[in-house]
């Protein structure tokens, strides 16, 4: 009897608790009249901490998230991802060109080639307008005397161990050209004058002396780098904002521009944005608020680097970390050791950007408050803190009660938001794409036809209904959606099963008795992998096999541990085709993923794309700084790998953010509007402007 009554009291005793626990969970109302001061905060949750907040030693979003806030680069990206200046005013691109006197040369009339006739007959041709445009791009000619220099270059021995290689070259007399913009064909201009084989049959080891003979055969491939024949140097001169502090109220300058670029190349440092600075060739201040940024080759993707956020010399610099060592006492193999990794500075920031930091506690949360001197002015936010929720579901929870303002809901929970009148939720395309790879080296899918016919076999509208439940686009090509570069005037692939087989009929498949597609005896069979631990790639494996068994297509799937996935298949490109994703930036270069000289073992092409002409169009849009050629160009990339189809391009993720509707956006006279997302998708563009009120506004 007593167990009955147990039994029958628990379920009632339960809900009591629960409903208690409702009405006892403070409402946002309830939170702001109690404590008006929750409005002057923003709060938002992550299910990771931040490891180190120094922007060029960091290389996780939650470090990057906080780093945003408390720095400032250069430049950044604007609403329609154009570039904008920050800490700097303005910057000018132009270019110095050098031209190597190659007197083994002769110009086209038989004449040898001199330093003087060289410069002469260049200068002659440009007063008369010939080659066209000539005049209009070069600003100034110097013929240089020759000179010599000491340069340092890393080769790989045959050990596989990087050696680092001193020579002396002894540079010849050059022609320094100084363009009013950068031009990747400038030398090509130049051959009607002097020729088309001006740099035919050129030996370059005679002005290259290194220490041995073993140096010079690992450098002999490198010749062309120690001494170009035709050298491209890119300029970007920065006016730098005056008037602007860190938090500690040292004056921003040129000096610490050159610095973040030095620290960032020291490889002590082990920063992770070596790659994005390494096409410097040096830095130099002309006064403390001009900085000139000379680079080694044509690379257009470098001046996005400059977004990264600047850090104080005077806080980091070779001094400031010996008084570190001295107020922390560290010993004498301590200080051996210490370097910019091992600064406080990575827990306790100082930048110049709108936010100052004031408090990390690990695992738990990060503090920082507004920089009332801020030189765009001051955020409307008071605080900020980022607070550490491993749990997706605890965040929703505390979403919901308003202990956090922003939630990034599971693509099967954005409905249920969206029609939520609490709420206000924003999808946009991510920077990213999913897409079925095949190796392109495999037999079965050397011929593109195969591979088109593969795509239309499947079904994409059935994975972004049911699979991702809406939250996604079709895309086409290997661009985000929402750049410039990605052309939308090309349309997915249709879904067609039948004209599918139709091609595949075409090429000689047929189906055999058992219903697969066979051909030269052979069935049409491979292996389909991804990665454990991702709901989504399973649930399209499962539906493009099944769309792919309905034409006779035999299609064996796989799942295995991500480390072993990547290790055992994709870097060593031993896989028939596999599902994975990518995630891009908003630059147009290309290059590590369809390159072809990029296919080896452990690069990012592993699906072994190649194409004469897309190579040449990488290239030429990765060396191009005019945005409208490289917008022309990218479409047409763009529309070469749509029809080569190396991947079954399938969607672009919506990215969902979602808050409460009482955060708006103030404009300068005081009156709020509706939150708005940039042309990228981003919300936090703007987030210096928002404010959170204590009522639900009418829009």
């Amino acid at each position: 009897m007593r167990l009955k009554r147990f039994l029958i009291l628990a379920p009632v005793i339960l809900i009591l608790g629960l409903l208690q626990s409702y009405f006892w969970v403070p409402t946002y109302e309830t939170q702001t009249t109690g404590n008006p001061e929750r409005v002057l905060k923003f709060i938002e949750a992550s299910i990771g901490d931040a490891k180190i907040l120094n922007p060029i030693l960091n290389a996780d979003s939650a470090s990057s998230r906080i780093a945003g806030l408390v720095f400032e680069g250069l430049l950044d990206l604007d609403e329609d991802l154009n570039l904008r200046g920050r800490l700097a005013t303005d910057w000018t691109v132009t270019e110095i060109a050098y031209l190597l006197v190659n007197e083994q040369a002769r110009f086209p009339d038989g004449v040898r080639v001199t330093p003087q006739r060289l410069e002469a007959r260049i200068k002659s041709a440009m007063e008369t307008g010939r080659p066209e445009g000539l005049r209009e791009l070069v600003a100034d000619i110097r013929l240089l005397a020759p000179e010599k220099q000491t340069k340092t270059i890393s080769v790989t021995a045959e050990d596989g161990k990087p050696v680092s290689i001193t020579a002396q070259v002894e540079v010849p007399a050059r022609l320094q050209f100084s363009l009013r913009r950068v031009d990747q064909d400038f030398f090509e201009r130049l051959k009607p004058v002097i020729g088309p084989q001006y740099d035919r049959g050129l030996s370059l080891d005679k002005w290259i002396k290194v220490p041995s003979l073993e140096h010079r055969r690992l450098l002999a491939a490198r010749y062309d780098e120690l001494l170009p024949v035709f050298e491209h140097n890119p300029v970007i001169l920065f006016t730098l904002r005056k008037g602007v502090y860190f938090h500690d109220g040292h004056e921003f300058d040129a000096g610490d521009v050159k610095f973040t670029y030095e620290a960032i190349m020291n490889p002590e440092n082990l920063s992770p944005r070596t790659s994005d600075f390494e096409p410097i060739k040096e830095v130099q201040v002309i006064d403390a608020h001009t900085a000139r940024v000379v680079y080694k080759r044509l690379f257009s993707p470098a001046i996005n680097a400059w977004t990264m956020g600047i850090v104080p010399e005077h806080l980091l610099n070779a001094d400031a970390l010996r008084r570190e060592m001295d107020e922390r006492g560290l010993s004498a193999a301590a200080r051996a050791a210490f370097g910019m990794r091992d600064s406080e500075f990575n827990r306790n920031p100082i930048g110049v950007g709108p936010f100052r930091f004031v408090q990390w506690q690990s695992d738990e949360m990060i503090h920082l408050t507004r920089n009332d001197d801020y030189w765009e002015g001051p955020p409307q936010y008071r605080d900020y803190y980022y607070r550490v929720i491993p749990d997706p579901l605890t965040q929703e929870v505390e979403f919901r009660t308003g202990a956090i303002d922003a939630y990034g809901p599971e693509p099967h929970q954005v409905a249920r938001y969206e029609r939520d009148q609490a709420y206000q939720a924003f999808s946009n395309p991510a920077f990213s794409y999913v897409y079925i790879g095949y190796n392109n080296r495999h037999p079965l899918f050397t011929d593109k036809r195969v591979r088109r016919a593969l795509g239309m076999a499947i079904d994409a509208d059935e994975i972004i209904k049911y699979v991702i439940y809406g939250q996604g686009e079709h895309t086409t090509g290997p661009y985000p959606k929402n750049t410039e570069w990605y052309d939308h005037s090309i349309r997915p692939l249709p879904y067609d099963p039948q004209q599918a087989l139709r091609i595949l009929e075409e090429l000689g498949w047929k189906k055999n008795a058992e219903g697969w597609l066979e051909k030269n005896g052979k069935v049409f069979e491979f292996n389909l992998i991804t990665n454990h631990g991702n709901l989504v790639r399973k649930q399209i494996m499962t539906i493009a096999q099944n769309d792919w068994r309905k034409i006779g297509i035999k299609c064996n799937t796989q799942l295995f541990e991500w480390a072993v996935f990547l290790q055992d298949f994709v870097n060593p490109g031993k896989f028939d085709a596999l599902i994975l994703g990518w995630s891009m930036g908003v630059d147009p270069d290309l290059y590590q993923i369809w390159h072809s000289s990029q296919s080896h073992p452990y690069q990012l092409n592993f699906v072994g794309y190649r194409n004469p002409k897309a190579d040449a169009l990488i290239l030429r849009i990765r060396r191009e700084y005019n945005q409208d050629r490289q917008r022309e160009m990218t479409h047409r990339l763009h529309r070469l790998i749509a029809d080569d189809q190396p991947y079954t391009f399938l969607y672009a993720p919506l990215t969902t953010l979602v808050l409460d509707k009482k955060i708006v956006m103030m404009e300068d006279d005081g009156s709020y509007t509706k939150l708005k997302p940039t042309k990228s998708g981003s919300l936090y563009f703007y987030f210096n402007r928002w404010k959170k009120l204590v009522f639900t506004p009418e829009f």
